[in-house]
């Protein structure tokens, strides 16, 4: 009896161990395919970039911690972007957590920022968005995605949002919704 026990134990012992190297032997010979498509390789990787440029009376200055540019495509990916400009007395800054810059054709830039940004002048004054885009040809500065503004207590909410630089007009669009700290007047 007590060496069919010990039978039995090798026995049970032998398929135990057959069974590891047999799984063990599959996970390192089984290809896996990921479930998302591989990231495409960008043509240059910078670390961190700093350009400054003078367009016209406005002086800009964008810091990215990451910067892939891809040339076929005349794009620039950007990671944790801040964005300072500076035309004559007023100035803004935009921070957001990434964004593009396409380049079309020569001196033609379209820019997009997501997640996170933000916007503040020198006045006082906040905008909050997912998504804001810059047209340069146009001179139009916009967002599709719902837009928090902010200054002096006052809180304005819509939907979307447009700023036409050459008209200095903006245009908050959608269901509007407008607080205003009491007690202030100007």
């Amino acid at each position: 009896m007590k060496r069919l026990a010990h039978v039995i134990l090798l026995v049970v012992g032998l398929f135990v161990a057959t069974v590891v190297g047999m799984l063990v032997t599959k996970s390192r010979t089984a290809s896996v395919e990921s479930a998302q498509a591989p990231a495409q390789t960008a043509d240059l990787q910078i670390s961190r970039a700093d350009i400054e440029e003078q367009s016209g009376t406005a002086r800009w200055r964008l810091i990215a911690d990451q910067a892939l540019v891809f040339e076929s495509e005349r794009r620039t990916a950007l990671r944790r972007i801040s964005v300072v400009v500076h035309d004559g007395d007023r100035s803004w800054t935009i921070v957001a957590d990434e964004g593009d810059v396409l380049e079309p054709a020569p001196s033609v830039r379209s820019v997009e920022v997501r997640k996170n940004v933000v916007v503040t002048s020198n006045e006082g004054m906040r905008l909050l968005t997912d998504v804001l885009r810059w047209d340069s040809q146009a001179g139009r500065l916009w967002t599709d995605q719902p837009v928090r503004i902010l200054r002096d207590g006052t809180v304005v909410d819509g939907t979307a949002f447009q700023l036409l630089i050459g008209r200095e007009e903006s245009t908050v669009h959608g269901r509007v919704h407008a607080t205003f700290k009491s007690g202030t007047g100007s």
